[in-house]
């Protein structure tokens, strides 16, 4: 199983990415966390992404699928994988399709959980509230001014890419403002079916 996993911040990805992890026995791979693990061992591609991050640079899209390139070689993701974090853009899509299609490999399933954002954000509100009121420190991209920005971010990058991937058939979505156990339940049936596909 090769998932990715789309949707706006807050909108319960992380909880449901861990339920498939469970689910499926797959790693979960975050861009952040590839990152950081390729430059602590100095592989080529963490050697450049590190000389990059140093003079303050973006990682360029090349270097961020060498790296999740060399990642699902590794045993563990032999089976599969959920990506969380890539791709952001249509372009990192397309690359990731092509490096996939190199290793005669293609991705199993891209859900998408839609989500109201107006509710989002009154859900986020709500949340810091509640934070504050038990007198702990409400972290900066809790408050619902930043998380309006990074609404408009994801919108404006990664929303595209619910166009380029149901285009491609792909694109599988799934209420993401039920209750979380019924998203698991409705991510699942969309997911075990597919499972039996590969397994095949």
């Amino acid at each position: 199983m090769r998932i990715i996993l789309l949707g706006p911040p807050g909108a319960g990805k992380g909880t449901q990415s861990e339920r498939i992890v469970a689910r499926f026995g797959i790693p979960q791979l975050s861009t952040g966390d590839m990152l950081r693990a390729a430059v602590a061992a100095g592989t080529p591609v963490g050697l450049e992404a590190k000389a990059i991050m140093e003079s303050g640079g973006l990682v360029p899209d090349a270097v961020v699928v060498g790296i999740v390139a060399d990642r699902i070689e590794q045993a563990d993701a032999r089976g599969g994988f959920i990506l969380d974090g890539f791709p952001r853009t249509v372009e990192q899509a397309g690359a990731l399709d092509r490096m996939l299609t190199e290793k005669g490999l293609r991705l199993s399933a891209v859900t998408e959980l839609k989500v109201d954002e107006d509710a989002l954000v009154g859900r986020i509100a709500k949340r810091a509230a509640e934070t504050a009121a038990r007198g702990q420190p409400v972290r900066k991209d809790d408050t619902p001014e930043v998380f309006k920005q990074r609404l408009e971010a994801y919108r404006r990058q990664t929303a595209p890419l619910s166009a380029y991937y149901a285009e491609a058939g792909m694109l599988r979505t799934v209420d993401g403002m039920k209750p979380i156990d019924t998203v698991t339940a409705d991510l699942m049936a969309v997911l075990e079916p597919l499972e039996e596909t590969a397994a095949s």
